[in-house]
């Protein structure tokens, strides 16, 4: 059997444990939110797991491994600390984030500002999925291509088909699980070659260490060596784009309380440094065993430096199987990003332009259908993507300013300040992301092959293709839109800002009303956790009304029950914290719809009684001349 065929094998078995894992978690799904937010059942493990090897591709780690062989501990700025920032900084917004009732940021924007904002946002984000997914399919592609020769073509459909089988399985909750498996993979093929590598050539690993930081200049050893300047530049242009990441606030979402999430982003944030300070070690003894790379300097040495750690995996002469195992342990990094960009960006295809624009009453399986089909669509746009960029560090970097110029802004202005307005966020939107494409544009386009960016070489503001200018337009424009324009009606502030919830929850109806029970025949679902409750409830609608009529009817006679973003759910407006309110979301076809109500710290019997009451309006409602 040759070298690539054990591959095959072998891969194939990994992605067969992929399969079962999606058609376990396939099986166990009733509602958009189980698919798309994992039933908000993860735990602090699972999200910490998750959140490491979302931001752990194989790509990413070839380049930080080249980055640390040429700049030494200064390049951590230019992807190590801010990711490890950036999942820190998560963590700190935990609370505010999940206090929003959404499940991706296009519909947290439709909420805060109005339904124009949504399309334009999601559009954003799937070309960011496919950016961050560009970098994955190049540094498999690269793997392969120096294992056994092959393709970038062939690679995509390797990682691409494997994913969308899986992924389109079992949502987010097959997302979470294997990306468990797929870091397990990557930390120890790294733990593994960081000490094989330091010990290539000496008598012994502990001699080798010693030597090698008793040679390596004492520059290589220091964090800020690019200088304060350029520590802040770096700082100021990619934090802010992994901070209003959409795949983390999506694993924030679907986590099973507060608590976990932040613990989870926390652990997330410790993983991630332990992974990168074993690739910090695997470049001290790259630099050691190929000093000629070291010494071509950056950025002429990129090229060399980003496969050095693959070309020390060859030269080994290592059996076949344990280069296939290299090479699963690999693609298990790649596909734990890919899978995460590709169901980030394939819940804004489906949920925020399919179901809001064109089939609002969409069931379960449509919406799932829609999701295929949009993973397969971004992994072959990624294909496409890295034909065109060359270097996998720049295509992530590309992805994180693009999100950093268009929406930083009008997404955390938007959770933390009630001036934001919604002709601001549209304003801001749009400077900023065309004046970012157009920075990028200008650089790809005018950089010469090994040399500095064209726009660095105007001025070092200008380094990240612009970055910084972009942001600086889009948020200036942002505040002073929202300064002229009419402020936020109450209803897009009371999900965001604790004071104007109590004034709409006052204008509800007090439950002063005859007690309502539910029919014998319905069952409540509940799960508690901790502090944290959670009830659903389905609802079989009448023969002569479908799940649209049923949300046209309801505000007809009650006006606490309000459309937030499209005719897919409707809230009961009766508490201060819109997330404790009832919500009805439809259901697997379009007689069918969940009530579902999260309480922290309210009584079981209270919680149902508001369940109960959210059922007789609906019924009401449904019982009303129409």
């Amino acid at each position: 059997m040759s070298s690539y065929s054990i591959f095959l094998v072998l891969f194939g078995a990994y992605i067969f444990f992929l399969i079962a894992t999606g058609y376990y978690f396939n099986r166990r799904q009733k509602t958009v939110r189980d698919f798309l937010l994992a039933g908000k059942s993860a735990g602090t493990f699972s999200i910490g797991f998750s959140a490491a090897a979302s931001w752990l591709t194989a790509g990413a780690m070839l380049a930080v491994i080249g980055f640390f062989i040429l700049l030494g501990m200064g390049s951590v700025w230019g992807f190590v600390a801010p990711n490890i920032i950036a999942l820190l900084i998560i963590a700190l917004l935990v609370k505010k984030i999940r206090s929003i009732p959404a499940m991706t940021q296009p519909e947290l924007l439709e909420i805060r500002y109005g339904s124009f904002i949504r399309t334009p946002v999601a559009m954003i984000i799937i070309v960011v999925m496919i950016l961050f997914a560009v970098a994955d399919i190049k540094g498999f592609a690269m793997v392969l291509q120096i294992f056994y020769g092959i393709s970038n073509l062939q690679a995509a459909l390797i990682v691409g088909l494997s994913v969308a089988v899986y992924v389109t399985l079992g949502g987010l909750s097959a997302v979470i699980a294997s990306d468990t498996v797929q870091f397990l993979c990557l930390s120890f093929f790294v733990l593994i070659f960081s000490v094989l590598v330091m010990g290539n050539g000496a008598e012994t690993s502990s001699q080798a260490i010693s030597t090698m930081v008793t040679t390596t200049g004492a520059d290589w050893w220091n964090p800020l060596s690019i200088g304060l300047p350029m520590v802040l530049i770096f700082s100021v242009a990619i934090i802010p784009g992994w901070i209003t990441e959409q795949d983390p606030w999506q694993k924030v979402w679907a986590a099973r309380d507060s608590r976990s999430a932040r613990n989870g982003m926390l652990f997330g944030s410790l993983l991630v440094t332990l992974v990168f300070g074993g690739c910090a070690f695997i470049a001290l003894g790259l630099r050691n065993i190929y000093p000629d790379i070291a010494a071509a300097g950056f950025p002429m040495g990129m090229a060399q430096a980003e496969p050095a750690l693959l070309h020390f995996i060859v030269s080994q002469n290592y059996s076949d199987i344990i280069v296939a195992l290299c090479a699963v342990a690999l693609a298990a990094a790649a596909m734990s990003c890919a899978d995460t960009f590709a169901a980030s960006g394939a819940s804004c295809v489906a949920r925020d332009i399919y179901q809001r624009l064109f089939h609002p009453a969409a069931s379960m399986s449509e919406m799932m259908l829609v999701n295929r089909l949009s993973v397969l669509l971004i992994i072959a746009c990624a294909t496409i993507g890295s034909f065109l960029i060359d270097s996998i560090i720049d295509a992530i970097h590309i992805a994180t300013f693009i999100a950093s110029a268009s929406y930083f802004f009008a997404l955390m202005g938007g959770m933390y300040w009630k001036g934001g307005t919604a002709a601001g966020a549209g304003a801001s939107m749009c400077t900023g992301f065309l004046s970012q494409c157009a920075f990028v544009a200008y650089d790809l386009f005018n950089t010469l092959p090994g040399a500095p960016p064209a726009l660095e070489a105007v001025h070092p503001i200008l380094m990240g293709h612009g970055v910084i200018v972009a942001m600086a337009v889009s948020g200036l424009v942002y505040v002073g839109v929202s300064l002229v324009t009419a402020p936020s009606p109450t209803f897009r502030l009371a999900p965001f800002f604790a004071d104007e919830g109590k004034v709409l929850a006052a204008a509800a109806p007090q439950n002063n009303f005859p007690e309502p029970v539910f029919p014998r025949e319905m069952t409540i679902t509940e799960r508690v956790e901790e502090d944290q409750i959670y009830l659903r409830a389905q609802v079989i609608l009448p023969r002569d009304l479908t799940w649209q009529s049923i949300v046209n009817l309801i505000p007809q006679g009650f006006a606490h029950w309000i459309v937030f973003s499209g005719q897919d759910s409707i809230r009961r407006c009766t508490e201060a914290e819109i997330q404790s309110c009832v919500s009805f979301t439809c259901g697997e076809t379009v007689q069918k719809g969940y009530l579902e109500i999260e309480g922290y710290g309210r009584p079981v019997h209270e919680l149902k009684r508001e369940l109960a009451r959210a059922y007789d309006e609906i019924m009401q409602s449904a019982e009303a001349p129409h």
